[in-house]
């Protein structure tokens, strides 16, 4: 379905609110594809169509929300508005519930959509799947197969209209490739991930996908437990793409209202080494998150979070907003029309960085390289922002990588951790999540190993 019959959709059910209540309607569509290959053959295969309508309403500060699985029904959207609004009969008041309002901030224009989608065989899609893994298996002998080699695409669509004035729709398409990988020597066995992520399947990259995936297997080969010691380590951009996303995470208003965040109540203090520039950019189009609208239909918009390591807001949406005594940052997150709105990253990103992961290893001179982590959220205690997870990587030897290390953890706080900064790389990269990342130096991090 196109974008504009799903406003009309929306505006057809905002009609019929009554005068003494706000009303959302968010209306939503998607056409799927899942590719997974194993052996040469297509192993799983998955392609379908979802639609659905989510309403929301609010009246005396009580708050309901419904929703409906399809769209061809107007009897169902009458039975949807109804539902909502008896559960805002029966829902709790609170003094800040309430839809978004139009604030004047015009969207950026972003181009998310690639009509070259639609029109790629299905036999081209399962036929990258297939290769991705063939060229992984034929790069090394020591290369002895594969968790996963995927392929996925998306074509989605989605409005939404409210009776506080809000009226936006869009469509966006994305594709995906990527693969986990197994190698095997007489050290052991080693796991290793590459992938590829675009607007359209002729974005997708197979070659670099795959040597990615290599590298990272076989470069673990012959891992060890090193000695505990106090070190600087050094993070690839995966790494730091998911402590980024975790530090952007305890930067939102939500996180601060609930006291969950290590950063609650420091707005204009030093948070961070003044190395440390940290923004939430979803107007970024080469990111695959973009978007030029929130969950609440608001633009979105640069947040600046931590500038030269001073801390200068928050993340809101309309409710964190008001319950804080601000405006929103266009920051409202939604995974589709089932549920209210959250509020969160969608482009994180450390910026004014220089050089790239060589340049960053030489810098450090001595330390470790990770290259993967485990429990990261589990390890980490969002008030305190006490942090010990576990890690693998590589060495680092007179600016060089040298051997392979895994079973160690390594423990600081996040606080700390944002201080202890040295060095930033501008090797800036894209993941199909809320954050990007870069290479990235952190001093007198604590090894626990043998």
């Amino acid at each position: 379905m196109t974008p504009d019959e799903l406003l009309s959709i929306a505006d057809d059910v905002v009609a019929r609110a009554r005068p003494d209540e706000e009303l959302e309607a968010v209306v939503s569509w998607s056409h799927d594809t899942e590719i997974r290959a194993a052996d040469g053959e297509v192993e799983h295969f998955v392609e379908s169509d979802s639609a659905g309508l989510g309403v929301r309403i609010v009246r005396d500060g009580r708050t309901g929300m419904a929703w409906v699985g399809h769209l061809g029904d107007r009897e169902a959207f009458d039975e949807c508005i109804a539902e909502a609004r008896d559960n805002a009969a029966f829902g709790t008041p609170d003094p800040d519930a309430g839809l978004a309002r139009p604030d004047g901030v015009a969207p950026v224009t972003l181009d998310l959509f690639d009509p070259r989608l639609a029109e790629v065989a299905t036999d081209a899609k399962i036929e990258l799947a297939v290769a991705l893994e063939r060229a992984i298996l034929d790069a090394d002998p020591r290369m002895v197969g594969l968790e996963a080699s995927d392929y996925a695409d998306s074509v989605a669509a989605g409005a939404i209209a409210t009776t506080t004035g809000i009226r936006v729709a869009g469509a966006d398409t994305s594709a995906y490739l990527g693969a986990w990988a197994l190698a095997e020597d007489d050290s052991g066995t080693t796991t290793g991930f590459g992938f590829s992520i675009g607007r359209s399947t002729e974005d997708l990259r197979l070659e670099p996908a795959a040597a990615d995936a290599v590298n990272r297997c076989l470069s673990m080969l012959g891992a060890a437990k090193a000695p505990s010691e106090r070190l600087t380590v050094v993070f690839d951009p995966y790494v730091t793409s998911q402590f980024l996303g975790l530090v952007a995470e305890l930067l939102s208003g939500e996180a601060v209202l609930r006291g969950r965040s290590a950063f609650a109540g420091r707005v204009g203090e030093s948070v961070a080494s003044p190395l440390v520039t940290l923004i939430d950019d979803p107007t970024d189009p080469l990111a695959p998150t973009a978007d030029d609208t929130d969950g609440e239909g608001l633009a979105t918009r640069t947040v600046p979070l931590i500038s030269g390591g001073v801390l200068g807001g928050y993340l809101h949406n309309a409710y964190t907003a008001r319950a804080s005594g601000v405006t929103s940052t266009g920051s409202a997150q939604r995974g589709g029309h089932k549920g209210v709105p959250g509020v969160g990253p969608r482009v994180a990103k450390l910026t004014g960085g220089s050089g790239g992961l060589a340049d960053v290893l030489a810098r450090v001179g001595d330390g470790l390289l990770v290259t993967e982590l485990s429990g990261l959220h589990s390890g980490v205690n969002p008030v305190s922002g006490d942090l010990s997870v576990g890690v693998e990587g590589r060495r680092i030897r007179n600016g060089e990588l040298a051997e392979p290390v895994r079973e160690v953890t390594i423990g600081s706080t996040l606080p700390r951790m944002l201080h202890d900064v040295v060095a930033v790389g501008a090797d800036t990269t894209y993941f199909p999540w809320d954050a990007t990342g870069v290479s990235l130096a952190v001093s007198d991090v604590t090894m626990s190993g043998t």
